[in-house]
């Protein structure tokens, strides 16, 4: 176990010596396939992969450190050819320790990842994932940022979220000003941005989350905006599984923030277009839902392209696309290109249509659109 830290420990300080580091991306493993694949790109191809048993063992020791450099170039036709470099930092949480029981201490691998990017002299740091839902609202649970900005990345994301469905109504001839809109997660940050975004252009909205002051906090505000709104703290009741909702929705966004795929949908309709836009993702792999039109949603596409020192690139992508990423790591790139180092995304509650549509100009102004849409059986279009 001591060789195999050592060698990461060396990849380490090879990656920090880069220097001219405009942003950074913290990120975790989203399995243990993953897992397994970073650390035999930093051991080296001269040492053996190390066996499933033992990567468990070691990986709850691997402090966040930084794992490789990215550097991206803008592809838009209006901004000069604009470049960026920046450094990719893995908080290495162990993928089965992402529930409530863990918090404190996947806090503190977020603090030490922020620490390792202002280490490194970052001047935006994108929160990707849990990382975000760990300091969503706490900005100030951060280290002491110096000439460092962080932002959640998440109205990016939202961006995506929404012209995924714009896009996937349109594709099914779906009207979604005569459909009931499902949020599932609509408290959280990227939840009640969607609502902000999608609610006003639906017939209904149904609000899913677990605190209920919250969701009639957010209730509220759509009333007032003239929104037809109905809320649950859950989507079934725990007599007789039978759902709360009264009507079955055409459209639904899975966006909670669960520590698995576990979500069994309660209230979608047979031929609902449903984003599962988790990380991990929300939906349970035993959910029945005949004829439902499944798709990720949150992903964008940078056809300016990445690269990755070491070459990391197939497997931090691990789509079935080129210069595939989520929304919330774009959000840093884009900021970066921008040359606009504030905390754009800083924390729920402040993601409005308005804030959504200036994130989408920044991005497009450098060719970062939407990605094409897929799910675990391929593509869609």
């Amino acid at each position: 176990m001591g060789c195999s830290v050592a060698g990461l420990a060396a990849e380490e300080r090879n990656v920090e010596r880069g220097g001219g580091v405009d942003f950074a991306l913290i990120g975790h493993l989203e399995s243990w396939r993953a897992a397994a694949d970073v650390l035999a790109v930093l051991r080296g191809s001269e040492l053996a992969p190390l066996p499933d048993d033992e990567i468990r063992e070691i990986l709850p020791w691997i402090p966040p450190r930084a794992v490789c450099h990215v550097a991206v170039g803008s592809a838009g036709d209006l901004t000069g050819g604009a470049k960026a470099r920046g450094v990719y930092i893995d908080s290495f949480i162990p993928p089965d320790r992402l529930q409530a029981a863990h918090v404190l201490e996947n806090i503190a691998r977020v603090r030490a990842a922020a620490a390792c990017a202002i280490n490194a002299g970052a001047k935006i740091v994108s929160l990707g994932g849990f990382s975000s839902i760990l300091i969503e609202g706490n900005f100030d649970q951060l280290p002491n940022r110096h000439d460092t900005v962080f932002t959640t990345g998440n109205t990016l994301t939202v961006a995506f979220i929404v012209q995924g469905i714009k896009k996937m109504c349109a594709f099914e001839g779906r009207d979604l000003s005569d459909s009931t809109l499902l949020i599932v997660g609509a408290t959280g940050d990227v939840g009640s941005g969607c609502a902000r975004c999608l609610g006003p252009l639906a017939k209904r909205v149904l609000l899913s989350a677990r605190n209920l002051e919250r969701l009639r906090r957010l209730a509220a505000e759509l009333r007032a905006a003239g929104v037809d709104v109905e809320i649950a703290t859950d989507l079934t009741t725990a007599e007789n599984s039978a759902p709360q909702f009264p009507a079955e929705a055409e459209v639904v966004i899975c966006a909670a923030s669960l520590a698995s795929p576990s979500l069994l949908l309660g209230r979608a309709g047979r031929d609902a277009i449903v984003c599962d836009a988790g990380y991990p993702k929300n939906l349970s792999p035993s959910a029945q839902m005949p004829g439902a039109k499944v798709f990720f949603g949150g992903l964008g596409q940078i056809p300016g392209g990445m690269k990755f020192a070491p070459d990391l690139g197939g497997i931090l992508n691990r789509h079935p696309f080129p210069d595939v990423v989520h929304g919330c790591l774009l959000e840093g790139m884009a900021l970066a290109l921008e040359r606009r180092f504030e905390p754009f995304s800083r924390g729920r509650g402040f993601i409005t249509p308005e804030r959504v549509q200036a994130m989408e100009s920044i991005a497009a102004r450098h060719g970062i659109y939407l990605a094409p849409l897929y799910n675990a059986d391929g593509p869609l279009q």
